[in-house]
């Protein structure tokens, strides 16, 4: 059987796949493409995720399209209506029937010759084998590993008589009602679960290792919503979408400038919202600079009205084990629990744990397969070495789909520029040594500092740096050179006669 072919193959149908689904579709409409996604459902992360209060850490202002304006009053809003959101988006644009569900990308080889992928997959419910061929392959399922999320080995964890659950593998059948509850966590998973569970659960404990810094914002902005009662619609987006970047490149920026002041300010926020009595030094003073790790945001206080109304409260200690009623704390303390939410991290996967082989050893980073730590990422979406292969994976300092709007822009504009100039390859090549290897995400969080070793790595300047900028990054991804030096271009003979 012959194997079905394509011009681009999108992987992932989540919320970076369906827009770049929608950019090929504006910028390249002759084009043949198809979506790859594992699981049987569009959305991704926010139809994977199911726990308790699942919502944006960011707005939605920015966390939208930059092509489908946010129409809902709630800036910070709740795992439904995003998920509602990118459902529309791909039914208004017809994206979803170019969905294959149940479509897991295991492989993907390049032939050089062919310029091709050959992509193999594995199929439905039995999982059989397939072929796909494409000659430009977009990566676009985030980089954590949708199976299952990270839990540490905790000790004793088998006496444990009740009910032990990860929020990635969160079920209805779950029932918390009335009931104990301790969440081992503090990052944004946490944050969001406790008041969320604290609505029905006789109580909940959050405990964590260490603190995070969190900011407090009203889930509505009002300035969006006065700009939307008074201007059009796509015309109101675009300036409330601008206001939030901007703001939070400033922010960020004071933060990096100084981080001293940033703590101090954060500090006496949540001093204020839980009163002058709370030991706010203990459960929300890190030890780390602001935006070492990413900031917590909760919409209107609620984690702190949860605290103040004796409904939850935060733990700051080392589990010793688990016992037969919950959890043992190295401070001798003892939590009873009914239910434990372990809200302990992810894990992150390369490129969606596919493997990759280049056939050509000019272009081959270490023989075959294709090692990823030892590539350069170009632009922060291509790696050194590996022709027509691109990747999407947002900002840590601001909104995913910031980055992934430009991402696809770019690919775009390179798919197009190709065909312009009858080329069929097109590679990153690391010609300059003097190029200083950085990890690719500069974070300290644990679940980054796990695994990135095995990702490509970032360069110490352009084009090879990663930078957390979107203004800067709108001038070099959208308006900047192709033919910069650094992207060999090339129409290789074999796919040149095929294509005559």
């Amino acid at each position: 059987m012959q194997s079905e072919s394509f011009d681009v193959l999108i992987i992932g149908a989540g919320l970076s796949g369906i827009g770049a689904a929608y950019h090929l579709q504006a910028q390249c409409p002759d084009k043949r493409y198809a979506i790859l996604e594992a699981r049987e459902a569009i959305g991704g992360t926010w139809d994977l995720f199911r726990y308790p209060g699942v919502r944006s850490d960011s707005d939605m202002y920015t966390l939208g399209y930059s092509f489908r304006p946010w129409r809902q009053a709630k800036a910070i809003a709740d795992g439904a209506a995003i998920l509602d959101y990118i459902r529309d988006t791909a039914r208004e644009y017809g994206i979803e029937h170019q969905i294959r569900y149940q479509h897991r990308v295991v492989g993907a080889a390049w032939s050089s010759a062919e310029a091709q992928w050959t992509v193999e997959v594995e199929c439905g419910p039995q999982r059989e084998r397939r072929t796909l061929r494409c000659n430009f392959l977009y990566l676009c399922s985030g980089y954590y590993r949708y199976a299952a999320g990270y839990t540490p080995d905790f000790a004793g964890v088998e006496q444990f008589r009740g009910r032990l659950v990860h929020p990635q593998q969160w079920t209805p059948d779950i029932d918390y009602a009335g009931k104990r509850v301790v969440v081992i966590g503090s990052g944004a998973t946490a944050v969001t679960l406790v008041p969320a569970m604290a609505k029905r659960a006789a109580h909940v404990t959050m405990l964590q290792r260490s603190p995070t810094y969190i900011l407090s914002l009203p889930d509505q902005d009002a300035i969006a919503n006065t700009l939307r009662a008074l201007l059009p619609a796509r015309l109101a987006y675009a300036l409330t979408r601008w206001k939030n970047v901007l703001f939070g490149m400033a922010f960020f920026q004071l933060c990096r400038r100084a981080p001293g002041l940033v703590r101090k300010l954060l500090r006496a926020r949540v001093q204020r919202a839980l009163g002058p009595g709370y030991d706010v030094d203990t459960h929300f003073n890190p030890h780390y600079k602001p935006w070492d790790q990413r900031l917590c945001l909760v919409p209107n206080g609620d984690l702190f009205d949860a605290i103040r109304a004796g409904r939850a409260e935060v733990v700051t200690d080392h589990i010793e084990r688990f016992t037969e009623h919950g959890i043992r704390l190295r401070s001798g303390r003892e939590l009873d629990a009914d239910v434990v939410v372990t809200a302990t991290g992810l894990q992150l996967e390369v490129l969606g744990g596919i493997a990759f082989a280049v056939d050509d050893q000019a272009f081959a980073v270490d023989d075959q397969p294709v090692d990823f730590a030892k590539t350069l990422s170009y632009k922060g979406m291509m790696c050194s070495g590996v022709p027509n292969l691109a990747f999407a994976i947002g900002y840590t300092n601001a909104s995913w789909t910031l980055k992934c709007d430009l991402s696809s822009e770019f690919v775009c504009r390179l798919i197009e520029h190709m065909d312009r100039h009858g080329y069929r390859q097109c590679v990153p090549l690391r010609r300059d040594p003097s190029i200083a290897e950085e990890p690719l995400i500069d974070f300290s969080s644990g679940y980054v500092q796990r695994a990135i070793a095995r990702f490509p790595k970032q360069g110490s300047r352009a084009p090879w740096k990663l930078h957390q900028n979107y203004a800067l990054d709108v001038l070099t991804l959208r308006h900047g050179r192709l033919d910069d030096g650094v992207l060999q271009f090339s129409a290789p003979a074999a796919a040149a006669t095929a294509a005559s």
